[in-house]
């Protein structure tokens, strides 16, 4: 091969190269978490942060979820488990090992999902579609350990029943108590919690039935929502959330800086036009909601935060309605 062969199979690559770069006016890129958590985090540091009375046995909407994956991470991190320890306490102090080991159920429960309900809401019907494969996908691989059933809950109980000296009547009666938590259990599967939809937030969705939620989660959206419909769209955005909320409500809100809004203000002309013109900056958020959309009270969650990735170390700020 010659110089000029070389020359133009270099050229070739670099046009597909510059071909494939992903476009994402949205944020709406296809491998977002991939590269926001990297391989060096087991779990979203953001999830750390999250309190559980947020989300258990409460509705819930997470506005731009892109592939879906911190959607379902939250039901999972979530779990009826915690709302029924203190009447595993009395069972398991009474269990050898190998008990616990030959009898998985017990360790199941902390694996059921008690989020009364998730929607995940996304612009890009690509990220959705791959947040229902995820979920599918999820749904496979949890599938043998799905033992939450009419079948093995006789069998936890019966074996409550033998194990040691707890077979007494406090032990009956924390057994009785952990059929009926199970049970509970057994009909909020994760297919049966987590939803979700396309649509934009800002412009055209609408809660079905006058819907209100517990806590919703806008993370990482708010730049998006800013560059492509201005400050109009972001204080639509804002009183919008309010409105779902239900009073005592929370709103998980990570905007990111403005030093970012630059980078990513050529995307599209619209979000090069906007930049342009806006005035509320990031830095003024938490004004805006407490003193002219409504908030009571705000919650700094950003010191708690740890293990974020360079370049995503952004406040997060829980506002309570």
């Amino acid at each position: 091969m010659d110089n000029n062969e070389k020359a133009e199979k270099t050229t070739g690559a670099n046009k597909r190269k510059r071909k494939r770069k992903e476009i994402a006016p949205f944020g709406n890129y296809r491998n977002y978490y991939g590269y926001r958590i990297g391989q060096e985090f087991e779990e979203d540091p953001r999830l750390k942060v999250l309190k559980k009375e947020w989300f258990e046995g409460k509705d819930c909407l997470d506005i731009g979820c892109n592939n879906g994956l911190i959607t379902i991470a939250i039901v999972k991190s979530f779990s009826c488990g915690a709302l029924i320890d203190d009447v595993l306490e009395g069972i398991f102090a009474c269990a050898t090992v190998h008990e616990l080991n030959s009898h998985p159920t017990m360790y199941l429960w902390s694996k059921k999902f008690h989020c009364q309900s998730i929607l995940g809401i996304d612009i890009d019907p690509n990220r959705i579609e791959d947040a229902h494969w995820n979920l599918r996908n999820i749904l496979r691989k949890e599938s043998a350990d799905k033992m939450c059933s009419n079948t093995s809950n006789i069998d936890v109980v019966e074996k409550a029943n033998g194990l040691h000296d707890c077979a007494s009547a406090s032990s009956n009666k924390q057994t009785h108590e952990i059929s009926r938590d199970s049970s509970i259990c057994k009909e909020n599967d994760l297919s049966d919690v987590v939803y979700f939809q396309q649509e934009n937030f800002v412009q055209s969705w609408r809660p079905l039935q006058d819907k209100s939620y517990h806590t919703i989660i806008c993370l990482s959206v708010t730049k998006w929502i800013h560059l492509n419909w201005g400050d109009d769209g972001l204080i639509t955005l804002f009183v919008k959330i309010w409105k779902l909320l239900l009073p005592g409500g929370h709103l998980v809100l990570e905007p990111q800086p403005w030093t970012s809004y630059a980078k990513n203000r050529l995307v599209s002309e619209r979000t090069a036009a906007n930049y342009s013109e806006i005035i509320h900056f990031p830095n003024s958020f938490q004004e805006i909601l407490l003193d002219k959309v409504g908030f009571r009270k705000v919650e700094n969650l950003t010191s708690s935060l740890s293990g974020s990735k360079t370049g995503f170390n952004r406040p997060i700020l829980a506002f309570q309605k």
